[in-house]
């Protein structure tokens, strides 16, 4: 499937355009497929008020799993977006990293407001709370210098119960357990839960691994919460590696370079330097043809994609992450095991309520009867008199 492409300066117009148009080429593979659906899916199942959690690895392609979602989620409310021209389908934002090792909610709710085009978000009058007394004249302070983050969730709440979003998708949702020494993650997870309650909105937070630390926080988060795992392509898995080969020669028919390079003939090696995640692989990919092109060549070489490559060390570093990661959302017979011990669940008697035993209770043999009712066990009887019995 090698193209030769001339490098002739005429030319030079359209290899531009084939690189921006492989810039935004996105692939529906089929991980990335199902976890729209399953996304979609608890959204719309989900009460108002719940969080879904969806985890998965670094560039396994979540940022295009939220732009899949909106899509899906504006195509089926635009029936009600023209009924309801103040609604919106969903707000979608990126929670950015702190600069202090402190997340910033005064400015993530400032960032969400303008995403919602709430209009003079910096003129929003403070809003009554106890302990705070009203200005001489019987109105409020004004707040654009000095609007705290409280007063800026409270405009954020107010908007959401106008604009009634399907759901909040918080991209790199990791950042928000972000905080100072003395804090508590709880902390962190209250404003939103108390966000997801007050504003009766589905929240989604998409992230990576580290956002298992929200992760059974407590009780009643494991109960408002769904987990949806996005995971990368691995070769343990014979149907993963057909998947990922067919993924490698896709890509190749839409590389916007010529050259007699097979992506599919060293597709172990794209397999190596990406991990199976599609996203680290079309970065990587894409990198190589910037590379190719500022070097005035149009034929794509093996050497360019080497030099273009994560390191090793990086990789491993990936890997490992995402293999933790991976152990702990797997769902094992001993944490089944585990639960039902804590349950009593094995002490049971299933012949009382007329239910049948589980199967690990099926293999257990019963305790033998040592004897028919009536009889004694065998056992030695004292022998002998004692004198007091006789006195």
């Amino acid at each position: 499937m090698a193209r030769n492409i001339p490098s002739s300066s005429q030319d030079q117009p359209a290899v531009t355009e084939r690189v921006e148009k492989f810039r935004s080429f996105t692939m529906a593979h089929p991980r990335l497929l199902n976890a729209r659906d399953e996304l979609l899916n608890a959204i719309e199942a989900a009460a108002p008020g719940s969080l879904i959690l969806v985890l998965g690895p670094t560039g396994v392609g979540k940022t295009t799993l939220r732009r899949k979602v909106e899509e899906s989620l504006t195509s089926k409310m635009m029936p009600l977006l023209e009924e309801d021209p103040g609604r919106i389908p969903v707000l979608s934002v990126e929670a950015v990293a702190p600069d202090n090792g402190n997340f910033h909610w005064r400015d993530h709710f400032h960032r969400m407001l303008v995403q919602m085009r709430e209009p003079l978000i910096d003129q929003k009058l403070n809003a009554y709370r106890p302990g705070i007394e009203r200005a001489a004249n019987g109105r409020y302070s004004g707040c654009s210098r000095d609007t705290t983050g409280y007063q800026l969730q409270q405009s954020f709440e107010n908007a959401m119960r106008y604009r009634r979003p399907a759901a909040v998708i918080i991209d790199e949702a990791q950042h928000l357990a972000r905080m100072a020494s003395g804090r508590k993650l709880s902390d962190q997870l209250d404003v939103i839960k108390s966000v997801a309650s007050r504003t009766q909105t589905v929240q989604v937070l998409i992230g990576t691994y580290e956002l298992l630390a929200f992760r059974n926080l407590n009780g009643q988060l494991s109960r408002r919460s769904v987990d949806l795992h996005f995971l990368r392509y691995r070769v343990e898995e014979q149907a993963d590696i057909e998947i990922f080969q067919n993924i490698v020669s896709t890509f190749q028919a839409q590389l916007p370079l010529g050259g007699n390079l097979e992506l599919s003939d060293i597709w172990d090696f794209l397999y190596e330097r990406s991990l199976g995640c599609v996203g680290i692989l079309k970065d990587w990919l894409m990198r190589a043809v910037i590379t190719t092109v500022r070097d005035g060549s149009a034929n794509l070489t093996r050497r360019v994609l080497e030099k273009s490559a994560l390191s090793a060390s990086q990789c491993e570093k990936i890997l490992a992450e995402a293999r933790e990661g991976e152990l702990r959302l797997a769902e094992n017979s001993d944490a089944q095991t585990r639960l039902r011990r804590l349950l009593n669940l094995d002490t049971a008697l299933p012949v009382a309520t007329g239910a049948q035993p589980g199967p690990h209770l099926a293999n257990v043999a019963p305790r033998a009867h040592r004897g028919r009712p009536g009889m004694r066990d065998p056992k030695r009887d004292p022998v002998g008199r004692r004198q007091e019995a006789y006195a």
